[in-house]
């Protein structure tokens, strides 16, 4: 099924409190986030059965609607507990989760304060981001064209669909040249992430990482940050500017999907998949996995 286009897939979806055949999770064309971006979403992973900081991200998930100006029409409880049941319904040990909220079709144009809230929770199998050869080498960026907006212009600490268009372009450009993704800078030229995933940088026993000012703290983020002081390594958030990289020796991404990436190259800069890297890799995958970390499911 992996293969398989997502619309064509076989399970159910939680869709407004009920679950509903995949095939049936469907919007109207004239939905309102459709034309105006006014959605957001969580990208979740469970191991073992149990899903990693799911009230974490469902949190997020309520307060990024909130941002957007709308309300989650469900608790953070009800959220959490369809999620562990469709894992369950599923039948899904190792999976991505994906609950996102819309507004609906009630209202077509920029105001639309009558439509519905609409909450869906899909769940499928899904491997590393990257590719595991990929992964253990380091993997290759490119540096984005767009760059992370001012925060006067964008709400930039929701995880709303709209954010993601410069992302989707950036990556595609990428790929297109042979990249698995794309460094992107901030308003300001100083270095902000990947187009799904922060970025750390290792020099002299020291991790540096920006400061998430004008974009997503990412909830993996701070996961790997409390595991680096764990090793007694120092953690710098900083403003970080491009040129600093030449001077880097290790380099990583973190995200839901990406977990902790090794990255070998962004641009005309070159890392090594140092000890560091390594150990964090490992650390991270000791820390989601249920037996070590004792992560509930709900």
């Amino acid at each position: 099924m992996a293969g398989l286009p997502f619309d064509q897939r076989e399970g159910v979806i939680w869709y407004n409190g009920e679950f509903v055949d995949w095939a049936d999770a469907k919007v109207h064309v004239l939905t309102h986030g459709l034309h105006y971006g006014s959605c957001v979403f969580e990208g979740e992973r469970a191991y073992g059965g149990k899903i990693f900081k799911l009230t974490e991200h469902t949190e997020r998930l309520i307060e990024s609607g909130r941002i957007l100006g709308f309300e989650v029409p469900y608790s953070v409880e009800e959220i959490d507990a369809a999620c562990v049941e469709i894992l369950d319904r599923m039948n899904l040990v190792d999976a991505y989760l994906r609950p996102v909220a819309w507004r609906g079709s009630e209202m077509m144009g920029v105001s639309a304060q009558q439509n519905r809230i609409n909450v869906a929770i899909a769940a499928w199998e899904w491997p590393s981001y990257f590719k595991p050869e990929e992964r253990l080498k380091g993997i290759r960026l490119d540096m984005a064209e767009y760059r992370r907006p001012d925060p006067a212009t964008a709400p930039c600490r929701s995880k709303a669909a709209g954010l993601y268009m410069i992302c989707t372009l950036s990556k595609h450009a990428a790929e297109a040249k042979g990249y698995a993704d794309a460094l992107m800078l901030d308003y300001r030229g100083l270095v902000a992430e990947a187009t799904g995933a922060n970025v750390f940088f290792i020099k002299d026993g020291e991790v540096h990482t920006p400061k998430p000012d004008c974009f997503l703290d990412g909830i993996t983020r701070r996961t790997v940050i409390d595991l680096i002081k764990r090793r007694g390594v120092n953690v710098i958030e900083r403003a970080i500017k491009p040129e600093e990289m030449s001077d880097f020796e290790e380099c990583f991404l973190t995200g839901t999907a990406a977990e902790v990436t090794p990255v070998s190259e962004i641009g005309p800069y070159t890392f090594s998949v140092g000890e560091l890297s390594k150990a964090l890799m490992e650390d991270y995958t000791a820390e989601v996995t249920p037996a070590s970390s004792g992560e509930a499911a709900a």
